[in-house]
């Protein structure tokens, strides 16, 4: 395991790929083959993971329920009965949604679509069923396959333990966050450069004005199914912008709003997350749209909190365009010990979109906080009909 692949807020998530063999076959066996997601907050998305190996003799697969290999190989030695697959590395794909019920097992055919445990536990489990032969038909024959690789979406690779490394996945950042407050006019962008340069490509991908007239034709040609971003030109270059907003202070409390901006023309993003860092979290009353689920790795410290959508809401972040955003408010109680908004304490240590931590502004350029006596609070009765307002928008979209 390369040891930059351990994940403080989640130490002990992995994908477990399970080999059981099932029945013995007539040279052979059939084994069910389950991919497992126990990740808090980290998932697969399409188009899908591919599951790699090499055998350790000269096995071949006869026939696949659920799933189906990238290639066939070479079969010419087989005159009556041909394989599915006679590669020595075979490479396994799921099926899609719509298979005929007699190619389907259970846990299959999601397009390769694996849910964070979290998230969705239902769907966090990918299955097939395949038959090797040319392995023999006992205990002592049969032999495990070698060097398994899980690949997923993107330069995304992982090898079994199959723990998941963002520094071995991409070394170049996919988000950024911008920072902004009522106190204060300033609105701080993401940095310069977050996640490339205008005129890199190399680096950050192709990039494209929404202003320009031939916006359409750019973004229809493009390949949408391309991993290659296609962003919006912008100084930070992220497919991804998160805007963390400090909207109000009440007495007793105080409210947030958080929006995430997909800039990407070629990525619609189902089922993200968002895992935000704030020492807050321990006192969070309400959230208006988002779920919410806390992350508590080490003893009672719950300073993390993972945010998704609302299923048939706002689960579902669209490509770059007027509908490329979701956006939800966050309410905490005040700690009089703790609560502050001086130096940068209202704003979030750090952020993960679907797993990969995002590049913050530096502190030094954090929106300054006033003195005490200009800080605006609101009496707990507005606090009550902004509440009540929020919940009729919720019911009423």
């Amino acid at each position: 395991m390369f040891p930059e692949a351990y994940d403080p807020l989640d130490p002990n998530g992995n994908i477990t790929i399970k080999w059981d063999i099932l029945s013995w076959a007539p040279d052979g066996y059939i084994a069910l083959v389950t991919m497992s997601n126990f990740q808090r907050y980290r998932h697969i998305t399409a188009p899908g993971w591919s599951l790699g190996w090499k055998w350790a003799k000269k096995e071949v697969i006869w026939a696949m329920v659920g799933g189906q290999t990238t290639e066939q190989g070479d079969c010419l030695k087989f005159k009556e009965t041909i394989p599915h697959c006679c590669e020595r590395t075979p490479t396994i794909v799921d099926l899609l949604p719509g298979t005929p019920y007699n190619q389907q097992i259970s846990n299959c055919c999601k397009g390769g679509v694996l849910s964070s445990w979290t998230q969705d536990p239902t769907n966090s489990v990918a299955s097939f069923q395949v038959t090797v032969g040319r392995a023999g038909t006992t205990s002592k024959t049969v032999r495990l396959p070698q060097n398994f690789t899980l690949k997923a979406p993107g330069p995304v690779t992982w090898n079994v333990t199959c723990t998941y490394s963002q520094f071995q996945a991409q070394k170049i950042p996919t988000c950024c966050v911008s920072l902004s407050s009522f106190y204060n006019d300033t609105i701080v962008p993401c940095p310069t450069c977050s996640c490339g340069c205008q005129g890199n490509t190399a680096q950050s991908g192709s990039c494209v004005d929404p202003i320009a007239p031939h916006l359409a034709s750019v973004v229809n040609n493009s390949g949408k199914n391309s991993i290659t971003p296609l962003v919006r030109c912008t100084s930070h270059m992220c497919p991804i912008r998160v805007h963390w907003h400090v909207k109000l202070n009440y007495r007793e409390y105080w409210r947030i709003k958080v929006t995430i901006t997909n800039f990407n023309y070629r990525m619609n993003y189902s089922d993200w997350n968002l895992v935000v860092q704030h020492p807050n979290f321990d006192n969070l009353t309400r959230i208006f749209s988002f779920n919410y689920e806390p992350i508590i790795p080490y003893g009672s410290i719950n300073d993390t909190a993972l945010l998704w959508g609302v299923k048939y809401y706002n689960d579902f972040l669209m490509q770059a365009g007027p509908s490329g955003n979701v956006q939800s408010e966050l309410l905490f109680g005040k700690n009089k010990s703790t609560f502050t908004f001086d130096k940068g304490w209202a704003f979030p240590r750090r952020i993960y979109f679907n797993g990969d931590i995002c590049v913050m502004p530096p502190p030094d350029a954090y929106p300054w906080s006033p003195n005490d006596g200009s800080k605006q609070e609101v009496s707990f009765l507005v606090l009550m009909m902004a509440s009540l307002v929020s919940l009729v928008f919720y019911a009423y979209v």
